[in-house]
């Protein structure tokens, strides 16, 4: 692949339509809707149903889902390579498949060890799907469209996860057993069609699948691509930024402010309206690679600035710290929407063609890896230290951001010597 393959040249026409004019993203579009559908709805349910109907104490839900998370982590990798050795299809059926089957025993659970270790394994087919899944989307979707494609997807999964979590409110008014159970059935039904529906798709019309020999002499050339790990590195730090304003931002206004507590969800309302607005138009730019890091660059000093504007509400009188407050969370959101972009196209652009499988692996566990530290990090490092905190939170994402243009131009380097 040449470094100006990953490009966002159709994001202009995309963006100016409801529906995708690629009949392939439309398709992924569907898959993706009810398979955020289900995940929205047991995202806002999960860990109620965990303490109020299983009866665990919350820490022990901590306990567990932090343990899962790591199991996220680690399963990257190996699906990814799976998913070369055997192909993405139908690595992705068996994942999607066991993922179904372990939320389906969630209403079977009793006691704290059958949790853990279901927890355990429902993520890691979580987090192994999402791998597999961004390796199926190299094959499928031609270079030039890759980046552009997937900005389409993840404003669907910003909609079927907010569809999600509104059908969720009707089952936090019934708050019964029966409720929740029925909510869990209809994510595993979700499953179900998304199975079905992944089963349908086409096979990859993008070129020849790696053969099984050429599969093995590649294993673990991701992990030795010392470059190509520090992108991925920088890419999940500065994935640390959902932690932040899907957990520290809500607790710093309710805890450290005088805004009005409604303001949690105006927060939020920001970052999804401005990430569906924007987020396909941002890959704008990001069809070679140092534009892409310079992209990502920006998008992160971005981000450091919404931190600066989320401690400087906290001495502000209520009205103020409103403003202040809304106006982090477009600063973040314009930072999500372009350093996601150029993760992608760096994600994708930077690996071994006939690899794709371990090195999204590898790119998804930096990612994982901040998903399951953030909120420990955030809640004690930047929560718990008031304005120096957000100070240290800040600089972190500066630097990592403007790190970003000389370790692509490091993995550039190393590419063009393996050519």
């Amino acid at each position: 692949m040449t470094t100006t393959s990953t490009g966002a040249q159709a994001a202009p026409r995309a963006s100016s339509r409801l529906l995708h004019p690629d009949p392939t993203v439309r398709r992924l579009a569907l898959i993706t809707l009810v398979n955020t559908l289900g995940n929205g709805l047991f995202m806002a349910l999960g860990a109620l149903y965990f303490t109020r109907v299983l009866g665990l104490p919350t820490a022990r839900v901590g306990i567990g889902l932090t343990a899962a998370g790591l199991c996220g982590v680690l399963i990257g990798v190996p699906a990814g390579r799976a998913a070369d050795r055997w192909g993405t299809k139908p690595v992705l059926l068996v994942l999607v498949a066991a993922e179904a089957v372990g939320t389906a025993c969630y209403p079977l659970v009793s006691g704290f060890v059958p949790f853990l270790l279901l927890a355990c394994a429902v993520t890691a087919a979580d987090r192994g799907t999402a791998t597999v899944r961004n390796a199926l989307y190299a094959e499928i979707l031609p270079p030039d469209r890759r980046v552009a494609g997937r900005a389409y997807l993840r404003v669907v999964t910003n909609v079927g996860i907010g569809v999600g979590t509104g059908l969720a409110a009707l089952v936090l008014v019934a708050d019964s057993r029966p409720a929740y159970t029925a909510a869990i059935l209809a994510d595993v039904a979700t499953f179900a069609v998304v199975v079905l529906m992944y089963a349908l798709l086409p096979t990859p019309q993008t070129g020849p699948s790696a053969s099984a020999e050429d599969a093995d002499r590649r294993t673990g050339s991701a992990l030795r691509n010392v470059p190509y790990l520090v992108v991925a590195g920088l890419s999940g730090a500065l994935g640390l930024q959902f932690a932040m304003i899907e957990v520290g931002v809500p607790l710093w206004i309710v805890n450290h402010t005088d805004a009005p507590r409604f303001v949690v969800s105006c927060t939020l309302v920001v970052n999804t309206v401005l990430v569906v607005a924007l987020q396909v138009r941002a890959t704008r730019g990001t069809e070679e690679p140092t534009a892409a890091a310079r992209i990502f660059r920006r998008g992160g000093l971005l981000v450091a600035l919404s931190c600066a504007a989320f401690a400087l509400a906290g001495g502000l009188p209520g009205w103020a710290a409103v403003l202040v407050l809304l106006a982090g969370a477009a600063l973040q959101a314009l930072g999500e929407v372009l350093g996601q972009a150029a993760g992608w196209a760096l994600g994708y652009d930077l690996a071994e063609e006939g690899a794709h499988g371990e090195y999204q692996g590898v790119f998804n566990t930096g990612f994982s890896g901040a998903m399951m530290l953030g909120p420990v990090l955030i809640t004690t490092a930047v929560i718990g230290h008031g304005a120096a905190g957000w100070a240290g939170l800040a600089l972190l994402f500066a630097a990592a951001s403007a790190a970003m243009v000389p370790a692509v131009g490091w993995a550039l380097r190393r590419k063009a010597a393996a050519a």
